[in-house]
């Protein structure tokens, strides 16, 4: 068992920044793949980010390489996303994800811990 909660999120300006962070309890961290999706209003959740469990290899959805980075802090038991240069296509309900002893997959099938979500609003 494991649980996940973000937090992080907000109103910002397009071109500005935020770094959202999900806190994770109830097993060792360590053993998880980590990942960051988003879902806006009326469409489907998407991929945002993913890392694993070293924090060695990390996967991006092409609309965010070069402007996000996802990283990860064992000891602390917190996953990361840094967003820069945000744009107002980035509005959305942010989540975090884990699967325990996984690969840090693409697809939200390949997660079964999932957090509340927070929101993340950019305005134009």
């Amino acid at each position: 068992q494991v649980q996940l909660v973000e937090s992080g999120g907000g109103l910002v300006q397009a071109g500005g920044s935020l770094r959202l962070s999900c806190a994770a309890s109830g097993r060792t961290f360590s053993n998880y793949a980590m990942g960051w999706f988003r879902q806006a209003p009326g469409k489907e959740r998407e991929f945002v980010a993913a890392i694993s469990w070293s924090g060695g290899t990390t996967y991006y959805t092409d609309s965010v390489k070069g402007r996000f980075t996802i990283s990860r802090d064992n000891a602390k038991n917190t996953v990361y996303l840094r967003m820069n240069s945000l744009k107002p296509e980035d509005t959305a309900v942010y989540y975090c994800a884990a699967q325990y002893l996984g690969n840090p997959t693409t697809t939200a099938r390949g997660y079964s811990y999932w957090g509340q979500g927070t929101q993340v609003t950019v305005n134009s």
